[in-house]
């Protein structure tokens, strides 16, 4: 007979009771990143429709809007020209009546290695397409998660990152989040960053080609249409079931969009 406890993490505390609206670091405002914030949008609506506090955003990105980014991204031809975050967060603010943010550069420290003030938040989400800024994300983080007098505690990351056709979503935690006593299930505090468990793999895969594309037609050829859409739809459903049942045994998954597989990372010790 098999008696092993199914493996969960509980959601922190805070996340289901907040005094303030939660924290939120977008960081990436492309082809993920544009959908994401969409997604916030409707978690926020739905979480102050269920009495919570909601959600507090602000979006990094340092990219201007191209023509090569009309149709697979969230912007329209008169968005040309305007800062990516800019027009994404100020359409956000007008159709939800939200006071988010923008921020018109890359989230990373300064010339002098200081990482500034906007950095802290409680949910960090990147959509960022080269490995070298999830590595300069993991270290500010560490950073910021010896801040713990600061009233937006660090508490998750949740990463998306993709190739032409597959893709992954992986949830961690900045450091151990306190687990309730349970009989019914195995509790885990921590669930690891994607640059500890696969920092190997995302350095092998570093060698890809990440250079702007000039029209959508060169842009599908790196990513296709659809493939920011689904990881957005399924990752945005993990961190809305943190909110919703406080309680996941999942922390993400490996999606492969051309024969439609999508195998789930189930949370482990």
């Amino acid at each position: 007979m098999n008696t092993e406890k199914l493996k969960v993490h509980f959601t922190d505390n805070y996340l289901i009771s907040p005094t303030n609206p939660i924290a939120v670091n977008l960081i990436g405002a492309g082809g993920t990143g544009s959908k994401v914030l969409t997604a916030l949008m409707e978690i926020n609506h739905s979480l102050i429709e269920l009495e919570h506090a909601g959600l507090r955003v602000r979006l990094w990105d340092d990219d201007i809007v191209t023509n090569a980014n009309l149709g697979r991204q969230r912007f329209a031809e008169s968005e040309t020209g305007l800062y990516k975050s800019v027009a994404l967060i100020n359409r956000a603010n007008r159709f939800s009546g939200t006071n988010w943010k923008a921020e018109t550069a890359k989230f990373e420290k300064d010339s002098l290695g200081r990482i500034p003030e906007e950095a802290q938040a409680t949910i960090y989400i990147t959509c960022v397409d080269n490995v070298q800024a999830r590595f300069g994300v993991a270290e500010i983080l560490k950073e910021v998660s010896n801040r713990r007098h600061h009233r937006d505690e660090p508490k998750y990351w949740l990463d998306f990152g993709n190739s032409q056709h597959t893709g992954q979503v992986l949830l961690s935690t900045i450091g151990n989040i306190h687990q309730p006593n349970s009989e019914k299930y195995e509790t885990v505090a921590n669930l690891p960053m994607i640059t500890e468990e696969f920092g190997e793999l995302l350095k092998q895969s570093e060698q890809e080609d990440d250079t702007p594309s000039c029209s959508l037609a060169e842009a599908l050829e790196k990513q296709d249409l659809f493939i920011n859409s689904s990881l957005t739809q399924m990752g945005c459903s993990l961190l809305w079931s943190l909110f919703r049942h406080g309680m996941t045994p999942y922390r993400g998954f490996f999606h492969n969009l051309k024969d439609f597989r999508t195998h789930p990372i189930k949370v482990a010790l």
